[in-house]
């Protein structure tokens, strides 16, 4: 009795799951009322009916028709549209019709990483102000909820929302002041997709795909197959606790005895806070297709301690979203991390800065400096604010063409020893290099072939900066900024600040004292 019940109910779940469950055209959450298509490039529809079911989609006064696969899956392009405020109206017409309402076209952005960027604009620097004054019809926002799989999942939760106090207050602060920018610059409506979640490792927002293809990932790759493989073996063994309950609950069941509820599965091993692919597969993989613009990364934290290797997994990020996106161009704008007292390891976060300043060797990247803007005992700086608008500095010189932007503070070039000084050229100088507090140049240090660094003085010689120590006479390397605390003064005119650096790459160095 009890066995015919459960193969009845097998057979309910799956036509729940199956082809009941596409009776009626559907559509992912990320394409609904209210949302921003992205400007000036073809515009993807998919969703989902009856497997070869005829579907028609019109978008204004543009249409496209497909037929469902034998999965029940479709997906057309309509062609690219030139942003506009005016609202407009979208068809899904299959054996039924959706109707989506309010949409707009402009640029649509992704903000992604850990707490920095999952911050809400209520928690930022005067967020009640902010949150007030946050009426823009023209900005819609979407958050991701969080969730982990240990495979790839087709669609998020989530709905669009017109920018208004009520319904800005959450989303990512970064991401919104990043976007307000755009939008009081390029005059065209932002579409803006919070998809971030606080601790987080930047191993699990990675796909799988791009882990298997590269030599410098295999321990973290290897570490997917082995949860994977658990995944597998536990769910194996799952079928047989099931089975030995249903026999259980078969004879209590005759017997007019009570039986226990059925055994849940455990805990999935692939599917945990750091396991590999498990954010991409749970919060990612169903937002793509959807046509953005370029992608927001504030992320590493979480990866500190792992050096110049954090540098090849943002590599890896950054060429996984771009392959899922079919875009290899697309734009990946990250921010550098603030000072932030740690513990007692004074150069494992500068370690982590080397490895994202090193990431701008990849085209299509820029690089928010935040030293600054740090708040050296709370690991999360209030102030968003600036974050958002140093990145809008490389979107709008970079992805929109806009002249005379100076996008960054000074980067490292290169270094020439003259007698027992060292000068020290940079990149991003702007209208000049300057000290922005006007006192002397901080968190400068010098070492010679001992590797014992020492506090030096520096000056602005032009466009470089001389650096002489008394205490090494002859000098071989530089070290700027690199302490977990340092908050150095260095700035351009613009009054963005410098990155630190390092030029020697000894693990063995005795780094200066604060």
């Amino acid at each position: 009795m009890l066995r015919t019940l459960w193969g009845a109910l097998a057979i309910v779940v799956a036509a729940a799951s199956g082809n009941a469950l596409h009776a009626d055209v559907r559509l992912p959450a990320i394409i609904g009322n209210n949302m921003v298509v992205q400007a000036d490039r073809p515009i993807l529809i998919w969703g989902w009916a009856e497997p070869d079911e005829d579907v028609t989609v019109k978008l204004a006064e543009a249409s496209a028709s497909t037929k469902a696969d034998a999965a029940g899956k479709w997906k057309v392009e309509l062609p690219a549209r030139p942003a506009s405020a005016q609202a407009i109206e979208m068809t899904v017409a299959g054996k039924s019709t959706l109707t989506i309402s309010n949409i707009l076209v402009g640029e649509v952005w992704l903000g992604s990483g850990q707490s920095n960027m999952e911050w809400t604009v209520a928690n930022s620097v005067n967020g009640q102000q902010e949150v007030q004054a946050a009426n823009h019809p023209e900005i819609r926002l979407f958050i991701v909820p969080k969730r982990l799989s240990a495979l790839p999942i087709d669609d998020v939760q989530g709905a669009w929302a017109v920018c208004t106090p009520q319904t800005v207050p959450n989303s990512s602060g970064v991401l919104f002041f990043f976007g307000r920018e755009l939008h009081k610059t390029l005059n065209v409506p932002v579409g803006l997709i919070t998809d971030a979640w606080g601790g987080s490792r930047i191993e699990p927002w990675i796909t799988a795909e791009e882990f298997s293809t590269r030599p410098e990932l295999k321990a973290e790759f290897d570490a997917y197959n082995r949860q994977h493989a658990d995944r597998t073996a536990a769910r194996v063994n799952q079928l047989k606790v099931m089975r030995t309950w249903l026999d259980a609950a078969d004879a209590a069941a005759a017997a007019g005895q009570e039986f226990p509820d059925a055994p849940g599965f455990p805990p999935d091993p692939a599917a945990q806070f750091t396991s590999p692919v498990a954010m991409y597969n749970g919060m990612v993989h169903g937002v793509q297709p959807f046509v953005i613009r370029g992608v927001l990364w504030y992320q590493g934290e979480s990866n500190r301690g792992q050096g110049m290797h954090y540098f090849d997994m943002m590599q890896g990020l950054i060429a996984s979203w771009r392959k899922v996106w079919s875009q290899p161009e697309l734009p990946f704008l990250f921010v550098q991390l603030a000072p932030y007292r740690y513990d007692n390891n004074e150069t494992l976060l500068p370690e982590i800065w080397e490895a994202q300043t090193a990431t701008l060797a990849v085209p299509h990247t820029g690089m928010a400096v935040t030293t600054d803007i740090a708040t050296i005992n709370d690991i999360h700086p209030q102030n968003k604010q600036d974050v958002g608008k140093r990145l809008s500095l490389w979107a709008l010189a970079n992805t929109y063409g806009k002249q005379g932007v100076v996008v960054s503070g000074p980067l490292y070039e290169s270094m020439t020893i003259e007698g027992g000084k060292i000068r020290l050229k940079f990149q991003h100088i702007g209208g000049g290099l300057v000290s922005r507090d006007g006192q002397p140049l901080s968190w400068f240090s010098l070492a010679g072939e001992d590797k014992q660094f020492h506090k030096a003085e520096a000056v602005i010689d032009g466009e470089n900066v001389v650096v002489s120590s008394a205490s090494v006479a002859n000098p071989v390397a530089v070290r700027f900024g690199w302490n977990q605390i340092a908050e150095p003064n260095l700035s351009n005119k613009e009054g963005l600040p410098a990155s630190p650096f390092r030029t020697d790459k000894w693990p063995d160095a005795k780094n200066a004292a604060p």
